[in-house]
C-alpha cells in the first residue's frame, strides 16, 4: 500500500511518497494537503489503496486517512479517515 507524507519542510509544507521521485513543497499546509488527496485519488483510481498521513510543525500526527480503490457501481475512490 502506497503511503503519502505531508509534512513541515523548512518554511513550508513537503508532500512525499515512494512513486513521486522528488517531493512536491509548498507554503502552505492547505496547498499540500489538496495536493496530497488529489494524488491519492489518482492512485487509488488507478487500483492501488493509499495511506494518507498529515503531520503538524509539532511533529504530532494531524491526520491519517485511506484512499479505496472504486468498488462496484462507484464512479470514485473513497478517502475514509482512519483511528489509529
Amino acid at each position: 500500500m502506497e503511503t503519502i507524507l505531508v509534512e513541515p519542510f523548512s518554511d513550508g509544507w513537503a508532500v512525499r511518497t515512494e512513486t513521486v521521485a522528488n517531493e512536491m513543497v509548498f507554503l502552505s499546509g492547505a496547498d499540500a494537503e489538496d495536493a496530497a488527496r488529489a494524488l491519492a485519488y489518482r492512485l487509488a483510481a488507478a487500483g492501488e489503496p493509499v495511506r494518507l498521513r498529515l503531520t503538524l510543525r509539532s511533529g504530532t500526527a494531524a491526520a491519517r486517512f485511506v484512499c479505496l480503490p472504486p468498488i462496484d457501481g462507484e464512479a470514485t475512490p473513497q478517502l475514509v479517515r482512519s483511528v489509529v
